[in-house]
């Protein structure tokens, strides 16, 4: 009994660490929380989208209604944008450029965001857009929910997120194009 009450310590230290050692969830909890270092799973769920979360009923502004789910036979490209936003109508002759350039091989889905259908409308013509711009008529899951506009996803066919971008870019250059062109072979 004194050789416990000595140890008690050392005793309670290899039980705890032998639970660690021995318990998977315990374990993966540790490794997760406490040593910041999240599971491939964790990993996975984070950079792919579900049906669920791609869910998002779109009307056409120029093109026809759909669902986003609808759009996922190629690569997405999912703009989030508005007219009210300089830095959106920034990287717009960028976003038709590449729009031309790989229609063929991406699916492209511009949602304009707290914006008016006419404004939309007047945008586009104006400027002689094509590139296909919808309104979102159901509600964004948090998951995709833009925090800064324009914000952007590339998404390949299974819903990984190739690239989310949340800034205005040049989606013209020469690298986005070399990308897509890897992305969709």
């Amino acid at each position: 009994m004194n050789f416990f009450k000595k140890n008690i310590i050392y005793i309670v230290l290899i039980v705890v660490l032998s639970a660690f050692a021995l318990i998977k969830p315990l374990r993966d909890f540790v490794t997760e929380q406490i040593a910041m270092s999240p599971t491939v799973q964790k990993i996975n769920n984070d950079t792919t989208l579900s049906d669920a979360v791609l869910d998002i009923d779109l009307k056409g502004i120029n093109t026809n209604s759909t669902n986003v789910k609808n759009l996922r036979g190629k690569v997405l490209f999912l703009n989030f944008w508005g007219t009210w936003c300089p830095p959106c109508r920034t990287e717009w002759p960028t976003i038709q450029k590449l729009y031309d350039l790989r229609k063929d091989k991406v699916e492209f889905a511009l949602i304009a965001m707290q914006d008016q259908e006419e404004a939309v409308r007047k945008f586009l013509k104006d400027n002689n857009y094509t590139a296909p711009v919808y309104i979102a008529e159901s509600p964004l899951d948090p998951k995709i929910l833009p925090s800064a506009f324009p914000t952007t996803y590339l998404i390949a066919k299974d819903g990984r997120i190739l690239k989310k971008e949340d800034s205005s870019m040049d989606w013209s250059k020469e690298s986005i194009l070399e990308f897509i062109d890897n992305v969709t072979k």
